[in-house]
This record gives C-alpha cells, sequence and structure tokens, in this order.
C-alpha cells in the first residue's frame, strides 16, 4: 500500500478483498454495488489488474491504518519518491560487437522502467528489424513506436506535469534514453560527446527490443504507484528482461513487500521475468544499498579505464589535475581569479560563510564577471549554472573525483589540499591568475574498481544474504540522450547533444540488464535464477586491495558476458523456495498466499535457518561470537557437458576452514541435478574476510564468493 504527503494513498495486494470490507471501513451502505464504484470521486486512483491484485486509494491517516489491520492486506507503505541512480565498456567486459549472437536475440524483450525514451535517436532505428514477437502484447500510447521500441507507455497517478513534461513516453531527461541505450541500444559509428568517447555506441544486446514504462517526472521525480503500475503493465506485456535504475535518496530500510521494487520484481519472478536493480549511489559507507531481495540481481558501479583529467595553471605556472568533464577551451589564457568568500552578495542578504560554498545567488554578480571564482565545496551543474557570468569555477572538495560532471561552463574539482594552495598563491600574489585547461581523456590503469558512489552492503534486511550480485561499467558511459536537455541539466546551456557521457549505478543496471538478456538468448528455458546464477559464478573477481569492503562492494565480482552463456552448473531457485525463505523471515501463511496467490503455506515452525539453505550462487555468513561453525545446503544442476565430473577447490584465509561434502559431483546428463553441504568454522576477531568456493571440471570454473564477517 502506498501512502504519502497529507493525502494518504493506498495500494494492497489481495485474493479476495471485496466491497463489503471496503464498505465497511468507509462506512457505506451499499455493498451490491461494484468495487469501487461507492467510493467518493477521486478516491480510488488506480486499481492493478494486469498482472497481480492491487490497489491505489486517497484515504486519511486512520483509515489507512484500518486498512493495514484487514485480512488479506500484505502491507501498507508511503507512496514515495525515487529517482534515476545516474562501446568501449562492453570491450573492456569482453563482449566485442563480433560477439556469438543467436538470432533469438532478436525476440528477446528488455523493458525499461525509467524517464522514457527519445524515439529519434539512431540508437533506436528500426531499420532492418522485423515484426515485433508473437509473444508480444504490449501497446504505445501518445507515442509512434516502431520494431526497435515496440511498446512505450506512461504513469503518473497524480497527473501532475510540469512545463517541461510531456504527457508520454517521450524522455525529456535523458536518464531513461541512456539507459535503454546501453542496454539494447542499436551500433552507431562515429559517435562521441564533443570528440570525447569518440568510437561505436551499441547496447549489449543491439537486436533485442525495447519496451519503455515511463514513471519519472521533472518535479515529481518517480512515486511507488507509477512504479508498480509499470511492473504491472512490463509482466502482462510480456517483457523477458527488467532494467530498473531507480532508487531512493537516501537509506531507508524497509521489509520485503513494503517495497515497490520487492513486490513487483517477485511478481515478474513468477511470470520468469528477470529483474535488474541499480545497487543505489549512497556509497561509499556500508549498508548503503537500497536493493535487497534474493530474487533480484541487484548491481554496482565500476570504472572500466575511460577517465577524464581537467587541469588548473596558475600565474606561477603552478598545475594541478582535477576532474570534471570540461568540453570549452580557453586556449590556455589567464584571467584573473577571486575567491567567493570575498564577494558575497550582500544585497541579496549572503554573508561571506555562504559565498565561499558558491550556493546558488550567493556571490556578488558584477564581482565575478570576466574571472574564475575559487569554490570552498562543491556543488552540482543546475546550481551554479553560468554563476553569473564568471569566466569559470575552481572547487575545492574532498568529493570523490572517480566520476566526473558536466558543467555549463569551465570547470574543475580539485582536492582541499591543492585548494589551499591556490588560497595561498592568491594571498601572496598583487594579481593572481588562472586558466582552465579542456579536460584530457586518459586511460585509468587501476580499472575496474567500484566507484566510490556505488552502494555497499552488507544487507540491512538478510544480513546472510551477499548485496550487492555483481559489478557492471558504471562510471563515464556514453550513450543516447534527448535533446530536451542539455548535457550539463543546467537548462540555459546550449549544449543539446544526441549522446551523453554519465556516471552511476543507473548506467550499470542497463549493462547488467543487457547480459541476462544475452543468456537468455542462447538459453530461452533457462529461470531468472539460472540466469542470475550463470551471472555471478562466471564473474571476473575484482581487487580487494582497491576495493576494502571486498564483495560488500562488488559482490561476485565483474560482470562476463560470453562466459555467462555457458556457466557449467547452475544454483536455481523455484517460488516455492522463496516462500520457505520468507517464512522463515517471519512471514505468514496468509501474507505468502497473498503474495503467491496460490497455496503456498508455512510449515508448523517457520524455519528461521531457511536462509542458510536458499539456494544461492554465493555464501554469507555474520557472526556475534569469535568462535562458531556453520552448514549450508545448495544443490547445482549441470548445464555444461552431459558427463563431466566438478571437484571442488577452497580459497580461503587461513583463519576460515571451509569443507564441501560431497568434495566431488559426477553428472551423466544434462539438467542432473546433485546436493552438497558447505561447512563455515573459525576462529576469528576480525571485521570480514572473504573466500571463495570453485567447483572445476577442467572446461568450467564455477565460483562462488564466501563472505563472513562482524560487526
Amino acid at each position: 500500500m502506498f501512502l504519502a504527503g497529507s493525502n494518504y494513498y493506498v495500494s494492497s495486494l489481495m485474493l479476495d478483498f471485496n466491497t463489503s470490507s471496503l464498505s465497511k471501513l468507509f462506512k457505506i451502505n451499499n455493498p451490491s454495488m461494484h468495487l469501487f464504484s461507492d467510493f467518493e470521486p477521486g478516491a480510488v486512483l488506480h486499481s492493478y489488474k494486469k498482472s497481480f491484485n492491487g490497489f491505489v486509494l486517497k484515504l486519511t491517516e486512520d483509515e489507512a491504518e484500518t486498512l493495514a489491520e484487514m485480512d488479506n492486506v500484505v502491507s501498507v507503505f508511503p507512496n514515495t519518491k525515487h529517482y534515476p541512480c545516474t562501446t568501449k565498456s562492453w570491450d573492456f567486459i569482453g563482449l566485442p560487437h563480433n560477439s556469438k549472437r543467436m538470432n533469438l536475440e532478436s525476440d528477446i524483450i528488455v523493458g525499461v522502467i525509467d524517464s522514457g525514451i527519445w524515439p529519434k535517436s539512431k540508437s533506436f532505428s528500426d531499420e532492418g528489424f522485423g515484426p515485433p514477437p508473437k509473444k508480444w502484447k504490449g501497446s504505445c500510447h501518445n507515442f509512434t513506436c516502431n520494431n526497435k521500441i515496440i511498446g512505450a507507455q506512461y504513469f503518473n497517478i497524480k497527473r501532475f506535469y510540469s512545463k517541461k513534461d510531456i504527457e508520454g513516453p517521450t524522455d525529456v531527461n535523458g536518464h531513461g534514453t541512456h539507459c535503454a541505450s546501453t542496454a539494447a541500444g542499436n551500433m552507431v559509428h562515429s559517435v562521441s560527446l564533443q570528440g570525447y568517447a569518440s568510437g561505436t555506441a551499441r547496447g549489449g544486446v543491439p537486436s533485442a527490443r525495447i519496451a519503455v514504462y515511463k514513471v519519472c517526472w521533472e518535479e515529481i521525480g518517480c512515486n511507488d504507484a507509477d512504479i508498480l503500475s509499470a511492473f504491472d503493465s512490463a509482466i502482462h506485456d510480456g517483457v523477458d528482461v527488467l532494467s530498473v535504475s531507480l532508487g531512493s535518496k537516501k537509506v531507508v530500510i524497509t521489509p520485503y513487500f513494503k517495497n515497490v521494487f520487492d513486490i513487483g520484481s517477485f511478481h515478474a519472478m513468477k511470470r520468469g521475468i528477470f529483474t535488474v536493480n541499480a545497487a543505489n549511489n549512497l556509497g561509499p559507507n556500508p549498508s548503503t544499498m537500497t536493493s535487497y531481495p534474493p530474487w533480484i540481481l541487484s548491481v554496482a558501479a565500476s570504472t572500466f579505464g575511460r577517465k577524464f583529467s581537467t587541469k588548473v595553471q596558475l600565474g606561477n605556472g603552478a598545475i594541478y589535475e582535477g576532474a570534471t568533464i570540461n568540453t570549452f577551451d580557453l586556449k590556455r589564457k589567464m584571467f584573473p581569479i577571486i575567491f567567493a568568500r570575498d564577494i558575497p552578495n550582500v544585497a541579496g542578504g549572503f554573508n561571506s560563510s555562504q559565498s565561499r560554498l558558491c550556493s546558488t545567488d550567493s556571490v556578488d554578480k558584477q564581482a565575478v564577471k570576466g574571472k574564475i571564482v575559487l569554490c570552498e565545496g562543491f556543488a552540482s551543474a543546475s546550481d551554479v549554472g553560468f554563476f553569473s557570468g564568471a569566466v569559470g569555477i575552481i572547487f575545492g572538495d574532498n568529493y570523490p573525483q572517480d566520476s566526473p560532471f558536466i558543467f555549463a561552463l569551465p570547470t574543475t574539482l580539485l582536492s582541499l589540499w591543492n585548494f589551499r594552495e591556490i588560497q595561498y598563491y592568491m594571498k601572496s600574489t598583487r594579481n593572481p591568475t588562472a586558466t582552465i585547461f579542456k579536460s584530457e581523456e586518459v586511460e585509468d590503469s587501476l580499472s575496474p574498481y567500484i566507484a566510490s558512489f556505488s552502494s555497499r552492503g552488507p544487507n540491512p534486511i538478510t544480513p546472510n544474504i551477499l548485496k550487492p550480485d555483481i559489478a557492471a561499467p558504471g562510471v563515464n558511459v556514453i550513450a543516447a540522450w534527448t535533446p530536451l536537455n542539455p548535457i550539463s541539466e543546467f537548462e540555459d546551456d546550449k549544449r543539446r547533444l544526441p549522446y551523453n557521457i554519465i556516471s552511476g549505478t543507473s548506467m550499470a543496471c542497463p549493462h547488467a540488464a543487457a547480459v541476462a538478456a544475452y543468456v537468455k538468448s542462447f538459453h530461452p528455458n533457462w529461470s531468472p535464477a539460472m540466469i542470475k546464477s550463470a551471472i555471478m559464478t562466471t564473474a571476473t573477481p575484482m581487487s580487494h586491495a582497491l576495493n576494502p569492503e571486498a564483495e560488500f562492494a562488488y559482490g561476485a565480482g565483474q560482470i562476463n558476458p560470453v562466459k555467462a552463456t555457458n556457466p557449467g552448473l547452475v544454483y536455481d531457485i523455484t517460488e516455492a523456495d522463496y516462500a520457505d525463505f520468507l517464512c522463515g523471515e517471519g512471514y505468514t501463511a496468509k501474507q505468502l498466499q497473498v503474495l503467491t496467490q496460490d497455496k503456498s503455506n508455512c510449515k508448523v515452525k517457520a524455519n528461521e535457518k531457511a536462509v542458510y539453505n536458499l539456494n544461492l550462487p554465493s555464501f554469507a555468513l555474520k557472526i556475534n561470537l569469535t568462535i562458531f561453525s556453520h552448514v549450508y545446503h545448495r544443490t547445482v544442476t549441470n548445464v555444461g557437458s552431459a558427463t563431466s565430473t566438478y571437484k571442488a577447490r577452497i580459497i580461503s584465509p587461513p583463519l576460515l576452514e571451509i569443507q564441501v561434502k560431497p568434495n566431488v559431483l559426477s553428472f551423466t546428463s544434462i539438467g542432473q541435478k546433485k546436493s552438497f553441504s558447505l561447512t563455515i568454522e573459525a576462529a576469528i576477531n576480525v571485521e570480514v574476510m572473504s573466500a571463495s568456493l570453485i567447483w572445476d571440471d577442467g572446461s568450467h570454473q564455477v565460483r562462488s564468493p564466501i563472505v563472513v564477517y562482524g560487526k
């Protein structure tokens, strides 16, 4: 259910919630009338009918609380707002343009729940495409589709549109277009951002079809009710993979099924649809993820070798290296440099402590004209705009420099140490000057590593399930953009270009969604859990030295598309397995039946250890004692060679003792299943310890991460 603001929106998933129960709640005396028909005008905002049972109502707080206590109501939660979590990357992870492709790829449909799509981009031309797959049941609203974009819908339950918004699936922001083209955009040659990141732009599955579900709007953001409507429609329409690059702007820990992503993706899983979700951009602190369910693939953002350097030169010849994407060329001309602290907009009510941060309208407009301004702190491009006619801005802050931003005027971000040195130069020089260089695109030799902004685990909802699951490229990614939004996202910026470079777990998410679609094109009958297993167990290990949070930063490692098509063994999970897990997490039989819409039931005694037996391709163990022992049970399915023998190999630090029984698994047919147990014993007092289980038959190395951690 959803509640938002002073008005309360309520949505519930239920089997037999009837008119009489609603009538009792609202004191309506005509229960024979059709459900919802006897409510006050405007009370019923939406009902979910296509793929699962549910509705949205406008209620008072007391009514919402009463409804939450009624039978068959799973959960009540606010209609909260979410936000986007925002080429060479495919080559970097081993999927060049000439990789093996299956004809079935053109029947794969990637659903994108986001801010819409710009249909005129070359990335979405349908040249060479045949008609949509016969299974497709989707539609296009206020939008002209083609054989590439085969579905386009929009959802806005509040019916509020800003001046910039277009009522329809057309993207005025760029985020949705960028994500869609990263996942399934066509191959487009000679693409660049004013010369940067030049080359061929393409999605991971360029032959796949795209279905767009627009839920994000310029002023009201991306609301729960709309997101769940998008899931409902996408499941009904028949997408194969869902890419959802959305998340909250702060860490909000909610139980399973009090979150639209959990609800929507659970029903998608039931229909065989694989959901991929961005881990979020709230890192690098621990437990900052907002994507927790085991039936979702939660994706962290990694670098892939592309880096931008924007230098500053002072009048004394000193050069400092910063980070932005600066397309402007001052031709090394020197300009006076002034400290924002010294020029507050006094008439506007600002003082020097405010102006030093370069907040909106905080500096004297006349004082900055023709000068480069030194600012203490960091602000967004939309906040600073053209900065009252300044030549450029130098920010000094300890904000991480691994994900540069684009501004509407020459700008760079330096470390606070460099900032202090420039301050000293300005104080000791009568007429200090500086210039900002145009950015250089350089190779990041340390890649891959996890971006500082990428949200980290561990999983605060279920500590013994590893999150994130996987890492994929999410830094400095170039992809299609809408001309309705400047590349800096400052409205008066004239640079409205067809392709843009941005960073975020939002960019990592469609990479992983494309890999899921790629795997499905080879194995159309695989379940979502099998695809997730294939992606995780074939991932390329990442460096603990570069990522001190280890698996809580990168999950199983860097995604490897080609290897994921041939994993050898997979860990499958059924809906019944998830039901057992949820029983162990404290859900009741009634809640389960409402969610699963079948006769699922919890056993007499819910098994709190069910989480350890959930057939995941990873192992996580949170401990409270220095001495411990724990047993996991797993089952693998042979999808490699019909006749094969796998031997277990453990890679672990000396303080951990890990045993696998049996340690040899022999198969005689495809689809054959074998079970094993894994026991972890140790006496440790460190915060995190990492290990791996590898099943090896000489051709396949099926690797599962193992993490043991304390507080």
